[in-house]
């Protein structure tokens, strides 16, 4: 409170010093023209004198003996009562003193010079307000620094200079405050729980590792595709571990001045060092861990994010000491990752995360359909758990929302298993257009495509079961052909060209029924182009360019300016490319020939019903050979 007023007292002084200078200046003579003043007062010889001040300004005081008239009115004191106003009572803009002159001889020809209007000259400047003027700006001026001062001090922590760019930004949970995630909220992650869970029990009873000679882990880092849990796993180990815990982002480290990045870092462990042991956890630290000299080519010399990196790399493992500081990172682009960074020393264990598998998938939706209430047909998480492959548990916690918003907008009291399969299908193919116009012609078109589609997977083993075709738009796409993907680890050469023939099989069948292509097949395309290279030029499935691999899972850009391979080996590949989707068109164009009738009635199906499930499709084609 002592603070605030100390603050606020100058600016008070000033209000009331100009509130003074204002009642002050209350009897200040008042403005008029020339001509108010030479009919009113010059021809009444009521001017007693002229005093010219810094030749702008004439000020005109009245004779006394025109005392009881309105020239003489009253006026308040600051201090309080009532005085009489003595002058100057008036005053003109002069123009010029020679235009005043000349007005005042004209103006008094023929009078005697003791009735003439005595005029004076002087020089004046108020130091008062010269004062005031001065000094306002630097009050002004030293409250906006204190304000800006403490706002940095609210936000970096301690002290109240205004330069803190260089303290941590860090978040601190202090060992007493609990948080909402626990392991019980994280599922399908058993393997990594337990990797960061002994990091929490050697924090919580050290004696039983040190005992055996184990040392506490320097570093743990988390690695996984988006959306696999990696932030999730941090909020649980923050919500378990009884110690303080540091949480900030990787960029947070670097701003637009150089030094700050390195700066935070020094402060961010000179602060942990005083709370350890505890846990400093930083997300998407490839902002500022990648690897070093990765723009050399273009720059030449280190920037400041380089320089960031080096000091983590000091304060991580350098010649100081950092008992009982734990650094957690995650991460999704690890090969972009510094190998310093990366070394035991600094982050001794690496967890690996990845999508979830049915048993997970199943875990997860258990977890997220706590809080929702469930409709009697959702008896069990098994059948949603089979129909997302592939998902990860940020797409089940958003499939979960979904649901319950679709329930919502029935007026449903419960969220049905309608509500989940209709999530499901928003959140991979986005939102239903039934509205969207479009011609009978072009609507015939996209049956015959997806209709091909179905058709060309169910003939081939290898392509991933189908569910159902739709002609209903649905985000950018006319129509959609819906397949299960079985819970594979190895895809055979096979069943990469058996899964581009399904792609070309919506394409085939356009030409196959019309004649001519259209632009539909665009996605089609694109995947069957990509699944192609990937067997020339990763898997080595291509017997002319031969069992070798231009994949590079290190993430290294220093061939980034030269391809792996010469310009010959590249023509080769292109040729072979051309090869092997070439020849899954025409064996999908082989099929669709083959059971042409089938492909009508399926397309007539769907132009019918907008949407056909497995059972429709197995009536007019029989069982899926095995």
């Amino acid at each position: 409170m002592k603070k605030k007023i100390w603050l606020y007292l100058p600016v008070a002084v000033i209000l009331g010093l100009l509130y003074f200078m204002k009642n002050y200046h209350s009897s200040a003579p008042k403005v008029i023209t020339w001509n108010e003043f030479e009919r009113n007062i010059l021809d009444r010889h009521a001017a007693d004198s002229i005093e010219v001040i810094n030749g702008e300004e004439a000020q005109v005081y009245i004779k006394k003996e025109f005392a009881d008239t309105p020239y003489f009115k009253p006026v308040m004191r600051p201090w309080g009562g009532q005085q009489l106003n003595y002058g100057p009572q008036y005053s003109f803009d002069v123009g010029s003193v020679e235009t005043l002159d000349r007005r005042l001889d004209e103006a008094q020809q023929g009078m005697r010079p003791e009735q003439k209007i005595k005029v004076s000259y002087s020089k004046k400047s108020n130091y008062f307000i010269n004062l005031i003027s001065w000094l306002l700006p630097l009050v002004l001026l030293w409250i906006l620094w204190r304000q800006v001062g403490r706002s940095y001090t609210a936000g970096g922590g301690g002290g109240s200079s205004l330069f803190r760019f260089g303290n941590s930004t860090a978040t601190l949970q202090q060992a007493d405050e609990k948080s909402n995630v626990t392991f019980n909220d994280v599922a399908g992650l058993e393997e990594a729980k337990q990797e960061v869970k002994e990091i929490v029990d050697f924090l919580k009873s050290p004696d039983t590792y040190t005992r055996l000679g184990a040392k506490i882990p320097r570093g743990v880092i988390i690695v996984g595709p988006p959306g696999t849990g990696k932030t999730l796993l941090a909020k649980a180990v923050a919500g378990e571990a009884k110690v303080p815990f540091f949480s900030l982002s990787g960029s947070e480290f670097v701003e637009m001045f150089v030094g700050v990045g390195a700066s935070r870092v020094r402060d961010l462990f000179r602060q942990a060092k005083k709370q350890a042991p505890c846990i400093i956890f930083i997300d998407e630290i490839d902002a500022v861990g990648r690897s070093r000299g990765k723009n050399a080519y273009f720059t030449g010399a280190n920037d400041e994010r380089e320089s960031t990196l080096n000091q983590l790399l000091t304060e991580m493992d350098g010649f100081g000491t950092n008992s009982g500081v734990i650094v957690l990172a995650a991460t999704n682009r690890a090969d972009m990752l510094d190998p310093a960074l990366l070394r035991p020393g600094r982050f001794d264990r690496h967890v690996y995360l990845e999508l979830p598998d049915i048993a997970e998938r199943e875990a997860i939706f258990h977890v997220h359909m706590r809080p929702l209430t469930l409709g009697g047909d959702v008896t069990d998480a098994s059948f949603l758990a089979a129909q997302t492959p592939g998902f990860s548990g940020a797409d089940i916690a958003n499939i979960c929302n979904e649901a319950a918003l679709f329930a919502a907008r029935r007026k449903s009291d419960k969220v049905e298993k309608k509500d989940f399969l209709d999530a499901i299908d928003r959140v991979v193919a986005g939102l239903e257009k039934k509205n969207k116009i479009i011609s009978p012609e072009e609507k015939r078109r996209v049956a015959y495509h997806e209709a091909g589609h179905a058709i060309v997977g169910w003939q081939l083993r290898l392509v991933d079961p189908l569910m159902k075709v739709s002609i209903i738009p649905r985000g950018k796409s006319l129509g959609a052909a819906w397949y299960l993907p079985e819970e594979r680890q190895l895809r055979t050469a096979e069943a990469f060209t058996e899964n581009i023939c399904a792609a070309l099989g919506g394409r085939a069948a356009e030409e196959v029924v019309f004649g001519d292509l259209s632009s539909g097949a665009l996605d089609d395309l694109e995947k069957a182009t990509k699944d192609a290279y990937r067997m020339v030029t990763y898997y080595g499935f291509d017997a002319a360019v031969g069992p070798v691999s231009f994949y590079d899972s290190t993430g290294n850009p220093d061939a980034a300016f030269q391809k792996p391979y010469s310009e010959a080996t590249g023509e080769l590949i292109d040729a072979e490319v051309r090869k092997i989707i070439g020849d899954a068109y025409r064996r999908s164009r082989s099929i669709l020939e083959q059971y042409r009738p089938n492909l009508d009635e399926l397309a007539t199906l769907l132009l019918k019903k907008e949407m056909v499930y497995k059972e429709d499709i197995e009536k007019i084609m029989g069982q899926r050979p095995k």
